[in-house]
């Protein structure tokens, strides 16, 4: 009997490509309606996706519909992956994107909601594939909701157990939806569909576009980062509305959708009295301070690289800005009202540091997430008690409940990966061409999916210049930090492809 259940996974793979084969279809409508000149050309990538997608389902209908966790590994990889080759036919067939580093590394960048690019002027593309960038973002957060609410917790992937509803046994949380996966990303899907819809109407409404606000709306939610501009979102520097409606969004897409769901259902203690969600608002507050002063009283707006007209005085820029950047960074959402890169030293640190935070479990955001940290630093405290009374029964709680051992073992695990990795990444970087900031930067901002990163690569600049092998390397970065390490890493140890 194979221990790999291919004919399920095989399926799977056809239905996303089904999936996405819709989703680009939808774009070719956008061409249609703004009128860009390439409709056909979408049409033919969504053909493309629909009749590989039939027959990969055709050969392998009616599958053993049992699931075990190696099957669960390759098929969210492969999945992921699958959205990825396929997200990028709208690109060839355009020929916007003419060689394989720049197609993968666009399209990784969106699925994976990272938000950098190595499109210099975005501008100048057909507006139906401005669109389509947007898309894979939101795609991509859909997908992220249901792998870190329904999916990894079920695999036990880096202390995910703690984060959902869904795992049994976790012994941590036990707010519920529903109890069924299926039915749990659905009501997951229509808040997010919601607060989509309700950005859009609010950027509108503050001065944007329709198109604009459509896009932005997409990529917001799901803390991704491609904008419509070739400036991001200092192009409304002088509509500060705008951008505090982003920053608004941006905090309610970095906070877990279960809370919010709950918080919609009437619970709304559940929200303000949880842990990890008091902590995400104390470190925004926090480091927003630290960085408004600094701006008002060190900092010359106006002499970096983005254009800051004070509409209402300095101070107010400078809180804006701090703001903005902080929770930007924070949710690992790639947007820029300004170059946090290049404001001041200690700055660039703090934004350098604020790249391994990232925001809540259960949320859309890349990074480390704060949960993780808590739990660390709760149980490094624990360690202190444990010297002195190594007799005692001292158990780590989290959110009002026991943490298992297991989980805090796996999250230590899960550090010591990430942390190996970004050196490696830094490395690996340094070898093809670029200084020491944007090395660690690039390193950082790739696996923790935050988009911009520091240096040649930093806020002010884009991925365009660096090699094909950096992008392609950058990719997999983005794609092992955005599957939670474990995810992606465990298909390269020999335990994994033994019989057990």
């Amino acid at each position: 009997m194979s221990k790999f259940n291919y004919r399920l996974i095989s399926y799977i793979i056809g239905l996303l490509l089904l999936f996405n084969s819709a989703a680009i279809l939808i774009t070719s409508f956008v061409s249609l309606l703004l009128k860009d000149g390439f409709f056909n050309n979408i049409i033919y990538a969504s053909l493309c996706c629909l009749v590989i997608g039939s027959i990969i389902m055709f050969f392998s209908r009616n599958p053993t519909k049992v699931i075990n966790r190696r099957d669960g590994y390759l098929i969210v990889i492969f999945g992921w992956l699958t959205m990825v080759f396929s997200g990028s036919l709208p690109y060839v067939f355009t020929e916007t994107i003419n060689n394989i580093p720049d197609l993968i590394f666009e399209t990784m960048s969106g699925y994976t909601t990272t938000g950098s690019s190595i499109i210099s002027d975005i501008e100048s593309l057909p507006q139906s594939i401005i669109f389509w960038r947007s898309m894979t973002h939101w795609l991509g957060g859909m997908g992220i909701i249901v792998l870190a609410i329904a999916i990894l917790p079920l695999l036990g992937i880096g202390g995910m157990q703690l984060f959902s509803a869904e795992a049994p046994g976790s012994g941590i949380s036990g707010d519920k939806i529903h109890p069924r996966i299926s039915n749990t990303a659905k009501r997951l899907w229509f808040i997010y569909i919601g607060l989509t819809l309700a950005e859009t109407l609010l950027l509108n409404f503050a001065g944007m576009s329709l198109f604009d606000a459509i896009n932005h709306s997409m990529s917001n939610i799901a803390t991704g980062g491609f904008s419509t501009k070739n400036d991001s979102l200092s192009h409304w520097n002088s509509i500060p509305l705008i951008q505090y409606i982003i920053v608004f969004f941006m905090i309610l897409a970095g906070t877990n959708f279960l809370l919010i769901y709950l918080s919609i259902i009437g619970k709304f203690k559940k929200l303000i009295y949880n842990t990890e969600f008091i902590w995400f608002i104390v470190l925004i507050s926090f480091f927003v301070i630290i960085t408004t002063i600094i701006l008002n009283t060190n900092i010359d707006l106006n002499s970096t690289n983005f254009d800051h007209p004070q509409v209402y005085g300095k101070l107010e820029a400078s809180f804006r800005h701090a703001l903005f950047q902080v929770v930007a960074v924070m949710t690992t959402t790639g947007f820029v009202t300004g170059d946090f890169a290049g404001w001041s030293p200690f700055l660039t640190m703090l934004f350098f540091g604020l790249m391994f935070f990232g925001a809540s479990s259960g949320s859309t955001s890349g990074g480390i997430k704060i949960s993780r940290h808590l739990i660390l630093i709760k149980n490094g405290f624990l360690e202190f008690k444990r010297s002195l009374h190594p007799n005692a029964i001292l158990p780590l709680r989290y959110n009002h409940s026991v943490v298992k051992k297991e989980v805090v073992v796996n999250i230590l695990a899960f550090f010591m990966l990430y942390l190996i990795l970004f050196i490696i990444g830094a490395a690996v970087l340094s070898t093809q061409g670029l200084d020491f900031i944007s090395s660690i930067g690039g390193s950082a901002a790739s696996i923790g999916n935050v988009g911009p990163a520091l240096g040649s690569i930093g806020p002010a600049f884009n991925y365009e210049q660096i090699t094909g092998f950096a992008k392609i390397w950058c990719s997999f970065l983005m794609l092992v930090g955005r599957l939670e390490l474990f995810t992606i890493l465990i298909i390269f140890t020999p335990y994994f492809w033994k019989n057990l």
